[in-house]
């Protein structure tokens, strides 16, 4: 039975409503993508937008359909990303206390602050500028699709490529020597998959502060070079940025370093690895686009819209708002279900169905909307076309060698592990 029959099947399933308000929160959830579409299908029909009350996790509201989500974004003074963006148990949280978040990022910031800070890098990553990079990425696709085929038919794809090509990217943009790569992946797979025991370090380290703290000691020394000698890299840009006459607080440096970095590679590594699984599991669309390549431009956004890999941000209510039929009240916690909103009935036919010529599949929330849109959209599209129209260009025939599993993760997820068999021409 293919996923989009096991996925038109658990729809149709009556889910027990008690259980619903886990799958958010909790990672195990995510690596069963049927099983966690089956209960958000549920909620979006019958509670769209849901409170939910967990042993352990300060009450939040879960917010699924689209429009409800779009509503929210749209007002970004009411719903703020402070104090905290993410879902997680109260007891894992840093309090005050202890100093907070031993880093800042752009996902943490509102408002002026916000602009300030996304303003230094906001031309790295435009249109114009990363058309520029359009040689280098083609590149490393060839690159990447030569590894494949290099390793005699076989591979396992997550792992051996999905996990690596986007890196190369962004750490080629950061100006990162390519000896450090590994270890970038290594700290990046820990850091988004902290909560899955084949990934994360829970049992060595007590918690994802460890690795946070890693990422530090790694990129201050990093920022030290690139005052002292600036190149031409992103790197500098950031270690070298002033707001309104002054130098960027170190913490800020590293939050930077840290969202380029990790955000810049996992989340495209997902959506091509569920890209890939996606086509293999729908050989008609995959048929559709080797026969007609330009509808890669398209099946890009399909293939992100289907995957979803950034699975939720939270918004903090600072004013009484209504939306749909609840008023959120100031201390309200939402949730945003973007892998909810990504198959949501009222916007795209068929959610559940992969259709590479979907006309509207740029509507997809998968990089968020307004204000805290995401930075690396255009890169990401960028490098999803790329490696497809290298790949498909020159695959004669592909399938799953083993059945494939997905990360444990509540913010990023996709496939952990993807055995493939395929012929290269």
């Amino acid at each position: 039975m293919s996923r989009e029959t096991a996925y038109r099947r658990a729809v149709s399933q009556t889910v027990v409503p008690s259980e619903l308000g886990r799958i958010f929160a909790d990672p195990s959830f995510y690596a069963d993508p049927v099983g966690w579409h089956q209960s958000a299908a549920h909620l979006r029909r019958e509670s769209p937008i849901a409170k939910v009350t967990l042993p352990g996790y300060e009450d939040f509201w879960a917010v699924t359909r689209h429009a409800d989500i779009m509503e929210i974004e749209r007002n970004p003074e009411i719903f703020t990303n402070a104090p905290y963006p993410t879902i997680g148990p109260i007891a894992s949280r840093p309090s005050e206390a202890e100093g907070g978040s031993p880093v800042n990022t752009l996902i943490q910031m509102d408002g002026q602050e916000h602009k300030d800070h996304r303003n230094i890098v906001n031309e790295w990553f435009k249109p114009a500028s990363i058309k520029r990079m359009n040689d280098r990425v083609g590149e490393l696709a060839t690159q990447f699709v030569d590894r494949m085929a290099a390793m005699g038919g076989e591979c396992d794809f997550a792992t051996d490529i999905a996990m690596h090509y986007p890196l190369q990217v962004i750490l080629s943009i950061l100006g990162l020597p390519e000896e450090d790569h590994l270890k970038m992946l290594k700290l990046t797979q820990e850091l988004f998959g902290a909560e899955d025991p084949d990934i994360g370090r829970a049992g060595e380290d007590g918690n994802v502060l460890q690795v946070l703290l890693d990422f530090v000691g790694y990129f201050t020394t990093l920022a030290a070079d690139r005052r002292s000698h600036p190149t031409e890299d992103l790197a500098s840009v950031i270690a070298n940025a002033v707001i309104d006459g002054d130098p960027i607080a170190d913490m800020d440096v590293m939050g930077f370093y840290l969202i380029v970095a990790t955000a810049g590679h996992d989340t495209t590594s997902n959506s091509i690895a569920g890209g890939l699984l996606a086509l293999i599991e729908n050989p008609d669309q995959l048929q559709l686009l080797q026969s007609d390549p330009a509808l890669i431009d398209r099946a890009a956004d399909e293939l992100i819209r289907y995957v979803s890999p950034v699975k939720h941000f939270l918004r903090h209510c600072q004013a009484p708002y209504t939306v749909r039929d609840v008023t959120f009240q100031p201390g309200d916690v939402a949730l945003l279900s973007f892998a909810s909103a990504n198959r949501d009935e009222d916007v795209f036919e068929d959610p559940f169905r992969l259709d590479v010529r979907r006309a509207n599949a740029s509507s997809h929330l998968a990089f968020g909307f307004g204000r805290h849109f995401c930075l690396g959209a255009h890169l990401a599209r960028l490098e999803i076309r790329a490696f497809f129209g290298e790949l498909l260009g020159r695959l004669e025939h592909i399938e799953l060698a083993g059945p494939p599993t997905f990360v444990q993760s509540n913010l990023v997820s996709g496939p952990k592990t993807m055995p493939v068999r395929y012929r290269l021409r």
